[in-house]
């Protein structure tokens, strides 16, 4: 067998080449010396025997390999790979990557928008823009018609390091799988990211995306995608295209949203319900029933001003405006993303992309124990299960998708049951007497109390539970076994959402359209699970309190996440900088330099698409309750896409180049949001804020027959939405303990009935039924003419803008014109050749013998 080639490191700390100064690094394996183990020595010599075998092999197909032992442990050696010439040109063809053939001859129209990106854009004289070329599916036999004007440039680092794994990935897979968890894999990052390279023949790609990209200085700029792309891979390309497309978008979603919310804030003072819940005669003459058994107390609805005041600035007609406007927005934004990715496909030769045969995953070809005839092939291959084992494997992760759910809808239950019991302490705790007059009153009520504890015991248990539910998608994905990468990541992307979806947004749905609406009358109160009495709202409704949710979750999240996703990493590696200077003060390679950085595991961008997707869910589900959220999605993602670029770039390991055609499942999982959001909202504005009962009660309500005032108008509407119930109608279950103040024999709760005394007395009145109707007109009316408005702006929009069909149609002219016609002229040559030999042939049998 074949092994690496031992060698001393040079004292080149910048160096990204084999000791010979000619041969760049195009890959990095890193094993421990199995002399120096401290298991059992037959356990080391079968490591070495398959370690040698997997050396051999890689040799064997091309590959060339120098050992270099730790500077720092004698115990770890790193194995550096190089990729000759000859091996990157066979696989480029096997792998059918597309490589430049001539320089893009089409000319290119100006943007608009050209004169104003250029303030935001990337300083062109420090890194430059890519130049566009027609590319082809690279073959040998036309290598003198390929763009080559440099052959160690013609394979950029990314496409490089790709040939190389997909090298490791085809030696045996038994192997290969045994290798996958023994010997660590990394592309080596280029130069230091704090300084150039010092060595002239060493690039400085890493320096140049940290200095123009990860800085904080750069937030406002716009990202140079080509040349991550180029560094990185596709697929990282690809998340960093998207997250900031997805944050240009924002921008006019965050414009609008702000001034929804400063008309709303500029307008509360004319808020006339307001004024009359402020109003010492008229909502100081008000006395609420009691909101619990026992107990509660009655209270006077002037409590309740302050936060009428700050309803008024969400529950306005702006919110309206502005859910009509986020619905359209959702969809100019994916169809936009479309023709943005159509382009990217093109640019970065991913089109055709998923028509290759794709790696099998080690894992799976581990298990592959089963013969079965491939229906295509009509040959024997094998399988790690029988159409049978399929199922059961199928029902079971079913199964246990379906419980875990269960469980957090469990969770879910526990937290409304914690709102309803704490609401009865702090009603008896909280001073709220009618004639009280301590302060607290004035920003703490129960309600608030409950609400603020509640979402922040939520969004506790939410981040507990998300820690969880992540090892069990997982080991449910792993147990599924799927065959490859693509289908291991769809997969868990589902289960993942599922979880997150339900985790996430479960206790907005219930604030949103459960709470306050089955609650009863006080005489006749609906009971949760037979012993809790159901919550109420607030006079003003519910939407307040929503809007407390989403502020807590979405910017806890925020913050949990960076510690998350930031601190750690930094963290551990500033321990693992400490250790490494504390034992020795030696130069240390760049590659030993890189292994000490944290992994990025194969999950690793997974974890960023679920954040931001989970947010997009929040941005676009619940917008009309919280129109501040697109600006706080907006800067959270300014600093994300920076911290995002600044892990990649300083914290972790260089990942594996990957190629992606597109951003995968979450493609339709934004569908399938935007057109869940429109439903949302449109509910969220009938049935949890106020506004439909409020415009029943302006045009019929205030007016003759129903009304006594001569015009339009808003005056007497907290009156008149609040009904009457008679005291002595409680039952004894639920009659408070404390004294009833004053002469009135009555209260007030928040409902539409008869007062006590008419013949439908606690009955849902006329008014509720005119509430009703006008809630499903709205919702059904809101629906169709955003879905008529989506359906047009997806029809108008293409997927793929004119001037990417052109540069396709282009592409495949040129690929037919120099590479079919070569191969033509070829054929002629030859049968010209033959032809000529054929007549040379019949030519001396019918000559004349010369004597």
């Amino acid at each position: 067998t074949f092994e690496s080639i031992q060698a001393d490191f040079d004292n080149k700390p910048d160096s990204l080449f084999f000791n010979d100064g000619q041969r760049r690094i195009d890959f990095v394996l890193v094993y421990e010396d199995e002399t120096k183990m401290t298991h059992k020595r037959s356990n080391h010599k079968k490591q070495k025997r398959k370690r040698q075998v997997y050396e051999s092999n890689l040799i064997n197909n091309g590959l060339q390999l120098e050992a270099t032992r730790s500077v720092l442990d004698e115990k770890t050696i790193f194995v550096k790979v190089h990729a000759p010439w000859e091996v990157l040109c066979t696989y480029a063809e096997v792998m059918h990557i597309k490589l430049p053939l001539q320089p893009n001859d089409l000319k290119t129209r100006e943007s608009a928008f050209n004169w104003f990106t250029r303030f935001f854009s990337v300083d062109e004289n420090i890194i430059k823009p890519e130049q566009e070329f027609f590319t082809a599916p690279f073959k040998r036999e036309h290598l003198s018609n390929f763009y080559i004007q440099d052959k160690d440039a013609f394979f950029n680092p990314a496409t490089r390091s790709r040939i190389v794994r997909s090298v490791e990935m085809r030696v045996d897979p038994c192997i290969n799988g045994y290798i996958n968890h023994l010997l660590p894999t990394f592309s080596v990052l280029q130069s230091s990211f704090g300084h150039p390279s010092t060595d002239p023949d060493c690039p400085s790609e890493r320096y140049l995306l940290y200095r123009e990209w990860a800085h904080p200085k750069n937030i406002l700029k716009l990202q140079p995608l080509d040349f991550i792309r180029k560094y990185y891979g596709e697929k990282i390309g690809i998340y960093f295209a998207w997250l900031g497309f997805y944050t240009n978008m924002l921008i006019v979603a965050a414009v609008v949203g702000v001034g929804c919310f400063l008309y709303g804030f500029f307008m509360k003072d004319n808020c006339t319900w307001s004024q009359e819940v402020c109003d010492p005669n008229i909502g100081g003459n008000i006395i609420m029933c009691p909101q619990c058994d026992k107990v509660c107390t009655y209270w006077n609805l002037t409590i309740t001003c302050e936060s009428s005041k700050k309803l008024c600035i969400f529950d306005s007609f702006g919110t309206l405006v502005f859910a009509v406007f986020m619905g359209i927005w959702v969809t100019l934004f994916l169809e936009f993303w479309k023709r943005r990715q159509a382009e990217l496909e093109y640019e970065w030769d991913t089109v055709e992309y998923l028509e290759q045969e794709e790696q099998i995953r080690p894992e799976y070809e581990a298990q592959c124990t089963h013969v079965v005839v491939n229906e295509i092939t009509q040959q024997e291959e094998h399988v790690p299960y029988t159409a049978c084992g399929k199922c059961v494997r199928i029902t079971l992760c079913t199964s246990a998708v379906f419980f875990w759910i269960l469980l957090i809808i469990a969770s879910v239950i526990g937290i409304i049951v914690y709102r309803l019991s704490v609401f009865l302490v702090f009603s008896a705790t909280l001073p709220r007497h009618i004639n009280g007059t301590q302060a607290i009153r004035k920003y703490l009520t129960p309600q608030t109390a409950t609400s603020v504890t509640a979402s922040i015991i939520s969004f506790i248990v939410i981040m507990v539970l998300n820690i969880v539910y992540e090892k069990v998608a997982i080991l449910i994905t792993d147990f599924e076994l799927p065959r490859t990468q693509t289908e291991y990541e769809n997969s868990l992307t589902t289960k993942m959402f599922l979880f997150q979806f339900v985790n996430y947004y479960s206790s907005c749905f219930y604030i949103a359209f459960f709470k306050g609406k089955f609650v009863g009358y006080p005489g006749n109160p609906v009971y949760w699970l037979g012993k809790y009495r159901n919550e109420e709202c607030d006079p003003g409704g519910c939407l307040l309190e929503l809007t407390t949710q989403l502020a807590i979750i979405v910017g806890g999240k925020a913050i949990w996440n960076n510690i998350q996703e930031v601190l750690l990493p930094w963290v551990k590696n500033l321990i693992g900088r400490y250790c490494a200077d504390a034992r020795s003060e030696k130069i240390v390679p760049r590659w030993e330099q890189d292994y000490h950085l944290q992994p990025i595991g194969k999950l690793g961008l997974f974890y960023e698409y679920l954040e931001m997707v989970i947010q997009f869910g929040f941005v676009t589900l619940f917008v009309a309750s919280f129109p501040l959220a697109p600006l706080l999605a907006l800067i959270n993602n300014m600093l994300e896409i920076r911290l995002d670029a600044w892990k990649l770039t300083t914290q972790f390991r260089r990942m594996v180049p990957q190629k992606a055609q597109d951003i995968g499942a979450w493609q339709p999982i934004m569908q399938g949001i935007a057109i869940l959001a429109v439903v949302t909202n449109a509910m969220i504005i009938a049935f949890t804020s106020d506004m439909i009962p409020r415009l029943v009660y302006y045009w019929s309500f205030s007016v003759p027959p129903y009304g006594s005032h001569s015009s339009y108008t808003m005056k007497g509407y907290i009156n008149n939405t609040l009904s009457v119930f008679n005291i002595s109608d409680f039952k004894n279950a639920s009659k408070p303990f404390s004294p009833w103040f004053g002469n009135d024999t009555t209260c007030r709760y928040r409902d539409f009935r008869y007062p006590p005394g008419h013949q439908h007395q606690y009955e849902h009145n006329i008014y509720y039924w005119h509430v009703i109707a006008a809630k499903l007109a709205f919702i059904i009316v809101m629906e169709h003419v955003i879905y008529f408005v989506k359906f047009i702006i997806s029809y108008i929009i293409p997927d793929v803008s004119q001037e990417t069909k052109s540069k396709v149609k282009r592409e495949k002219y040129l690929t037919q014109k120099i590479l079919h016609e070569n191969d033509l002229k070829v054929v002629k040559k030859t049968i010209g050749k033959i032809a000529d030999k054929i007549i040379e042939g019949v030519d001396s049998t019918f000559r004349p013998k010369t004597e």
